[in-house]
């Protein structure tokens, strides 16, 4: 399996402060790959330098090629980026922010991918005109992964899906998540704190620590290595 996307040596800083030291990892095309660690390990950082919102140096490959320029050049790449805190335009109606996800793409008709969405998120045909900060926090977080997927991307990127909410919804994103992998093969990158759900849906795993890859290897493997789960994983 040929990697869709790679960084080689990437290290970022937020003024005199290194997030990231020398980071390399491959995301196969069509696999989904977590990246984990503690706050502060510098997850969030690795996707922000991958969509062009932090400054970097070193590599970072897409399709064999380099990505370069800001978010606006990396969505039109075929990137979509899923923020911590979702990321949602509060304002804007259900059925807005959807459309703005679609910006960068050439075609105009939704219609198919609206249809799709609501499949998903079956609440979505029912509330498209309601105002997106009045939804619930899993409904604005599966709001936000409807409108990257609105953009047809190759590579989605979620950071932190889980974050502040129920088990129940939670466990939700991350089967439709990894629907959308299996039937669709849409490759995806996940930074997630909670190592047990993103172990059980990646295939393989980076684990960062002070803006270094520490241990990486699939899935399986860090599940049963009981050293790896204690000192890096906490559980």
């Amino acid at each position: 399996m040929s990697a869709l996307l790679e960084l080689k040596g990437v290290e970022a800083r937020y003024g005199p402060v290194q997030a990231l030291r020398g980071v390399t990892l491959e995301v196969p095309e069509g696999s989904i790959v977590a990246v984990l660690g503690a706050n502060g390990a510098g997850k969030t950082t690795a996707l922000r330098a991958v969509s062009g919102t932090v400054r970097r140096t070193g590599e970072i490959l897409f399709a064999g090629k380099p990505l370069r320029g800001g978010p606006e050049s990396v969505a039109k790449a075929g990137i979509a980026h899923v923020p911590e805190g979702r990321g949602t335009f509060t304002e804007l109606s259900v059925l807005e922010n959807l459309k703005l996800g679609a910006y960068t793409r050439r075609d105009r008709d939704l219609t198919s991918d609206m249809a799709r969405m609501a499949e998903y998120f079956p609440w979505i045909s029912e509330r498209g005109g309601q105002r997106a900060g009045t939804l619930s926090g899993g409904e604005q977080q599966m709001l936000a992964l409807a409108r990257a997927l609105m953009g047809r991307p190759r590579l989605l990127m979620l950071d932190e899906p889980s974050l502040g909410l129920a088990p129940m919804i939670v466990r939700e994103i991350f089967r439709i998540v990894r629907e959308l992998n299996e039937k669709n093969g849409l490759t995806v990158l996940v930074v997630e704190q909670d190592a047990r759900i993103a172990l059980d849906v990646a295939a393989s795993a980076y684990v960062l620590e002070v803006g270094r890859v520490v241990v990486s290897g699939p899935s399986s493997e860090m599940r049963e290595d009981e050293a790896v789960r204690r000192s890096y994983l906490g559980y």
